[in-house]
């Protein structure tokens, strides 16, 4: 890491916002429902605001603190997602490339039926029949995003079974599934935690739109797109309400985005020489 600058930096800045979303009782000044009407759309301080540091939101509630609360729903949703969806991935992937047959099939056609619909629209298809929710969304983007996983394993599981030291391995004796699990899996596991640490970018963006557009976390729980949502009306009067929880998505996605291509240069040197 200390040989990709800008990985280190992403690595520190994630680390930083994990730390804030943990430790958000004892940092955030105010509580998420703690308003003043004083500071009903108050400035920041240092651009004529004498309260809130980054200012008060429609209601004269600290946008910092909520933001600080913020942190938690869309970290959470995304390291979850990216877990959940690895998984399912990575073992439907390994299994159908490895034994073939009619599970590689039926498997591979839905794989490719569900690559037709957008992330967004997918997850607002779900959310609108099944309605918001924290553990709603995990489960629309997860229904969705084990597809990629599923193919880049089993791209990599279908060169690896014809290589010698699977065939050494079966000739030792060793049944399917010991192979599969202790000889082909690690080795296709460094491009998985590269894809997955640039998709958890993604996904926090997916639930910043869906909270955006109210189908996401709902109120009175602080999420950075509902935030955004709350300030647009007021851009011209108070930017600061919409401006700083869009920035607090932009720095963290843009962190996650450094450090992913970094993990990949790191995992993979033939990909640095390119």
């Amino acid at each position: 890491m200390f040989h990709h600058p800008t990985a280190l930096l992403g690595g520190v800045i994630v680390l930083i916002y994990i730390l804030a979303a943990i430790f958000a009782p004892a940092i955030a000044p105010h509580g998420i429902d703690e308003s003043q009407l004083s500071q009903r759309l108050a400035a920041p301080a240092g651009f004529g605001g004498d309260g809130y540091i980054l200012g008060g939101d429609p209601v004269g509630r600290d946008l910092l603190s909520r933001i600080i609360y913020g942190a938690r729903v869309s970290i959470a949703i995304g390291v979850l997602t990216t877990l959940f969806s690895a998984v399912v991935g990575v073992l439907l992937g390994a299994v159908a490339a490895y034994y073939r047959g009619p599970l590689d099939a039926v498997v591979s056609r839905i794989a490719d039926f569900l690559l037709a619909f957008p992330m967004l629209i997918f997850a607002i298809g779900v959310m609108t029949i099944l309605g918001p929710g924290f553990w709603i969304i995990i489960l629309a983007l997860t229904f969705k995003s084990w597809v990629e996983f599923f193919r880049l394993v089993r791209g990599e599981m279908l060169a690896e079974k014809t290589k010698e030291y699977v065939e050494a391995a079966r000739a030792l004796g060793q049944p399917g599934w010991a192979i599969l699990l202790r000889e082909t899996l690690p080795n296709v596991m460094n491009p998985v935690i590269v894809v997955g640490t640039l998709r958890m970018g993604t996904f926090i963006i997916a639930e910043a739109s869906l909270s955006f557009l109210g189908l996401g976390i709902q109120p009175p729980t602080p999420a950075w797109g509902s935030m955004v949502a709350e300030g647009r009306d007021y851009m011209l009067d108070a930017w600061w309400v919409a401006t700083f929880p869009g920035l607090a998505i932009l720095i963290l996605v843009l962190s996650i985005n450094l450090l992913g291509e970094g993990l990949r240069d790191i995992l993979d040197p033939r990909l640095k020489a390119q």
